[in-house]
C-alpha cells in the first residue's frame, strides 16, 4: 500500500448531515416548499372560516347559536341553534365507538394470537376492504337492509334514524381499529407475555391484564381516531340518518348531523352572502374545533404516557 492510498484512507468523511445543513440546494428549497403547503392550506381554512363565522355571529349572536334548541335555517322565523346538529353528531359517535371498539380490539387480538399464517393472509385484506368501499355505499347498505331489519323487531324505529347510521359508521372505521391493535400487539417484546405464563396467568389475564394495559395509549389514539372519523363522516350519515334536525334521545328517530346540513345547504339553497351561507362556515367552524380538541388530546394523553412498549 503506497503513501497517497493512506493518505485518501485516512481522510476523514464528511457526515451526510454536514453535506446538506452546510448550505441550501435546490432540492431542500423545493422539499420545504412541498412541506409548507399544507400549513398554508391549513391557515387559508382556518382565516376563511373564522372569518365568516365572525360575520355569523354578528348577525345571530353567540347565545343563539351555540345554546339555541331549535335549528330551521330555511323557514320563517329562522333559527340556528347548533345543539340539535352537535347532538346528531355525538349519536353517530356514541353508537359507531360503542359497535367499533370492543369488537376492533377482540379482531385484532385473534389476528395476533389464533389465527394461523395462512388464514391472515386473505382476513386481514378482507377486513382492510371495509375501508375502500364509498361511504354512499354503506349509506344505502344502511337505508335497505339495515334499518327494514331492525323495523321487525324495533316497529317504532324511523326509516331514517340515528341506530342504522352509527351502526354503519362503526363499520366503517372497525378497520382502522383492528388494525392499529393488531399492530400493537406484535410490538409487545416476548418476554412479557411469557414472564406472564410464567407466574401462573391463564390466557385470557394475559391479554386483559398484561397486553391490553401495555398498549393502552395505542388503543386510545385509535380510539381518537375513529371519534375523528365518526365526526366528519358525511355521505353514510346524509343518507342514514335523514335530515331532520331533532333534539332527541331516541336513536331510532331521524335526526341530521354537522356534515349532513352543510351538504343540504351547499346544494345551491344558499345564495352567497346570505345568513345561510355564512351558517356553513359557522356549522364547519364548530367541526373543525371539536376535531382538532379531540386530536389535541389524544397527542396530549399519548405524550404523558411514561411506560411504552419500547420500556417493556
Amino acid at each position: 500500500m503506497n503513501v497517497k492510498t493512506i493518505a485518501v484512507e485516512q481522510r476523514p468523511h464528511r457526515s451526510a448531515r454536514g453535506l446538506i445543513s452546510r448550505k441550501p440546494t435546490l432540492t431542500a428549497v423545493v422539499l420545504s416548499l412541498f412541506a409548507s403547503v399544507g400549513v398554508f392550506a391549513t391557515c387559508a381554512i382556518l382565516y376563511i372560516i373564522s372569518s365568516e363565522f365572525s360575520i355569523f355571529l354578528n348577525h345571530v349572536g353567540a347565545a343563539e347559536f351555540f345554546f339555541g334548541t331549535r335549528w330551521e335555517p330555511f323557514m320563517e322565523p329562522r333559527s340556528f341553534g347548533i345543539l340539535p346538529l352537535l347532538a346528531g353528531t355525538m349519536w353517530i359517535v356514541v353508537i359507531s365507538t360503542i359497535f367499533a371498539v370492543p369488537v376492533g380490539v377482540m379482531i385484532g387480538a385473534y389476528l395476533h394470537h389464533f389465527c394461523g399464517r395462512k388464514r391472515g393472509l386473505w382476513l386481514k385484506p378482507s377486513l382492510e376492504i371495509l375501508a375502500a368501499i364509498p361511504t354512499v355505499v354503506y349509506g344505502f347498505v344502511a337505508v335497505t337492509l339495515i334499518t327494514p331489519v331492525m323495523k321487525r323487531w324495533l316497529p317504532e324505529t324511523e326509516i331514517f334514524n340515528a341506530l342504522s347510521a352509527g351502526l354503519v359508521v362503526g363499520f366503517m372505521i372497525l378497520p382502522m381499529i383492528s388494525t392499529l391493535v393488531h399492530d400493537a400487539l406484535i410490538e409487545i417484546p416476548k418476554r412479557v407475555r411469557e414472564g406472564a405464563f410464567a407466574l401462573g396467568a391463564y390466557p385470557n389475564e394475559v391479554f386483559f391484564g398484561v397486553e391490553i394495559r401495555a398498549i393502552r395509549a395505542r388503543i386510545f389514539a385509535a380510539v381518537v381516531l375513529s371519534l375523528s372519523r365518526a365526526f366528519g363522516e358525511t355521505m353514510a350519515v346524509t343518507l342514514a340518518a335523514g335530515a331532520h334536525p331533532n333534539l332527541t334521545w331516541n336513536p331510532l328517530e331521524s335526526i341530521q348531523t354537522i356534515t349532513s346540513y352543510i351538504v343540504q345547504a351547499s346544494m345551491g339553497d344558499a345564495p352567497h352572502g346570505t345568513i345561510i351561507n355564512s351558517s356553513i362556515y359557522a356549522a364547519s367552524g364548530v367541526l373543525f374545533f371539536v376535531t382538532l380538541m379531540l386530536n389535541l388530546l389524544a397527542y396530549t394523553w399519548i405524550k404523558r404516557q411514561k411506560i411504552g412498549i419500547s420500556q417493556l
